[in-house]
């Protein structure tokens, strides 16, 4: 498929999916042929994906980022998540060549000392197993919503992602923090315990502070940097990944 014609499709999902419903929005998304693959990170919005996908047995592929460097508490939920919905989370992780390479080059706790550097060891533990995780893949489902922060208040349902060539579907971007804590209240969702002391956006254990009060969603992510838009890379454009460092 073109690009173009990706664009376009994208387009024409995104008015589609903003009238359903959750479940309407990933039986759509899993009725349109191709490989899907959901990644999450376990967090709260993403463990609602993921009870939907169970329950209703859709044909998507659920994936993570196994960085090394996760919280024993997301571990534990893997796990926990497994069990109750009678599905695989494939964890894909970094080559430990390039965790080597990046130690030599930084220091293991190097991404303290500078935006390179942090960005640098993401694309090792991040991005690199993204692109394998997805590989193949003609669409991509995250747990994106407009309320997470400033950077993310234009999300749209569907965008074509011009670095992985294929659809991104944000199936959530509508809901709010209040709608996705009762959805998991209703329904008997697992849910990360770290979420109860402060934790409403979880990464690696290093990169990750519980936040104050009054602070947006993503404040204790790498909560040492300036930038109020840092993110990972994962859901930045070539373009605006460069911005962001």
């Amino acid at each position: 498929m073109t690009a173009i014609t990706l664009i376009e499709d994208a387009a024409t999902l995104n008015s589609q999916l903003a009238s359903l419903d959750l479940a309407g929005r990933l039986s759509l998304v899993a009725g349109l042929g191709g490989r899907a693959v959901f990644t999450t990170s376990l967090g709260i919005e993403d463990q609602v994906i993921t009870a939907e996908i169970g329950n209703h047995r859709l044909p998507i592929e659920v994936a993570t980022l196994q960085t090394g460097r996760l919280f024993p508490e997301t571990l534990a939920l893997i796990d926990e998540t497994e069990s109750q919905y009678d599905i695989r989370i494939v964890s894909y992780e970094p080559e430990q060549t390039d965790i080597d390479a990046y130690a030599e080059k930084y220091g293991l706790n190097g991404f303290y000392e500078s935006i390179e550097a942090r960005h640098a060891c993401c694309s090792v533990r991040k991005l690199k197993p993204l692109a394998r995780a997805l590989s193949g893949a003609s669409i991509w489902i995250t747990g994106l919503r407009r309320g997470q922060s400033a950077n993310r208040a234009d999300t749209p349902f569907a965008e074509f992602d011009p670095e992985r060539n294929l659809i991104k579907i944000n199936p959530l971007a509508d809901w709010d923090i209040d709608v996705i804590r009762a959805y998991v209240a209703d329904n008997s969702v697992p849910v990360n315990p770290l979420h109860a002391r402060g934790y409403p956006s979880i990464g690696c254990e290093p990169c990750t502070r519980a936040i104050k009060p009054g602070e947006p969603e993503r404040a204790g992510r790498w909560w040492w940097e300036n930038d109020e838009k840092r993110e990972c890379g994962l859901h930045v454009h070539e373009e605006g990944a460069a911005a962001a460092q």
